[in-house]
């Protein structure tokens, strides 16, 4: 609060306080994102966070941590603009000078005196102005990693840490225009709604990252996607759809074979199990295509009993 010089009101102390509870979480990093070069929170700020971020949708989350980045940028760039502009008025400043003095010494047969002091200051301003590009390109190089990072944070699910469906549509475009063979397969969990609405959405989090843990560790060198929701995708490369089978199949028995407890209670939270369809892409057919059926497979699966996977 003092860095930021702001006043000791209960607003501030509570907002304050989210941030210093949760140092890794989505209201600190946007904080961190919006001051970080020295930068002030300014009160318009923290009403546009408001503390909320911590509870927002994971897109508003990361849009207020970009919207930081953004900011950021944006001053770098007028920073960059500004320093540039003043060195080209300076050298333009020097250039007339110069040309004025280096007159005036031919008129009057003089000494180059002054040509030599027009010289060292412009020296002086050339040498301010290189400190200065060092430290701009400090900052620059430091917010390009942060947009680097940015931009990763953009295609992948926040909660679950796995590509998003953004990933998972450009994946198979790429790879089906190379030729490659490609199944595609398409998980639900099973009565997820009843986790959520029985022991919260907390809980409905930890499941969820329990399942796309399992099924990125069994089916390992394939691209395992968060496709939203409930639901997640895998595109198996260079794989016959038997053998995509038994990978997706080992992650199923993983997933179902595990007795889930409530961390807070140590109480069951009962069976957990997911169903899926799995289909080989055609030659020529679009990630739509292929997901559709797929998507298609695994109603019948759900409607032949659940924790299943049906081939097409």
């Amino acid at each position: 609060m003092a860095r930021n010089h702001l006043t000791p009101e209960p607003p501030n102390y509570e907002f304050a306080y989210r941030v210093c509870q949760n140092p890794e979480g989505p209201l600190a990093k946007a904080v961190s994102a919006i001051t970080d070069g020295g930068f002030r929170l300014t009160a318009k700020d923290i009403d546009s966070l408001g503390g909320d971020v911590a509870n927002a949708p994971v897109a508003e989350q990361a849009s207020a941590v970009a919207q930081g980045l953004v900011a950021q940028t944006q001053m770098q760039v007028e920073g960059f603009a500004d320093l540039v502009a003043a060195m080209r008025a300076d050298t333009q400043s020097f250039g007339r000078n110069l040309a004025a003095s280096a007159d005036a010494i031919r008129a009057s047969n003089s000494d180059a005196s002054d040509v030599l002091r027009l010289t060292h200051a412009m020296l002086d301003r050339v040498q301010s102005a290189e400190s200065q590009l060092e430290a701009a390109t400090r900052e620059a190089s430091d917010l390009r990693k942060k947009l680097e990072e940015a931009r990763d944070n953009a295609r992948r699910d926040p909660l679950t840490d796995l590509p998003n469906r953004r990933v998972f549509e450009e994946s198979f475009a790429e790879r089906a225009a190379r030729g490659e063979a490609l199944c595609l397969a398409v998980c639900d969990i099973d009565h997820f709604k009843r986790v959520n609405d029985g022991f919260g959405h907390a809980v409905g989090d930890r499941v969820l990252k329990a399942v796309g843990s399992a099924l990125a560790e069994q089916c390992e060198g394939h691209l395992v996607a968060r496709y939203g929701g409930e639901e997640f995708v895998i595109l198996f490369s260079g794989l016959e759809l038997a053998e995509a089978r038994r990978k997706l199949d080992a992650a199923r028995v993983l997933v179902a074979g595990k007795r889930y407890r409530l961390r807070e209670t140590d109480a069951p939270l009962g069976e957990v199990t997911f169903s899926s369809g799995l289909t080989a892409a055609l030659p020529g057919e679009d990630v739509g295509e292929v997901f559709i059926r797929a998507d298609q497979l695994l109603y019948s699966a759900k409607a032949d009993g659940r924790n299943c996977i049906k081939l097409g």
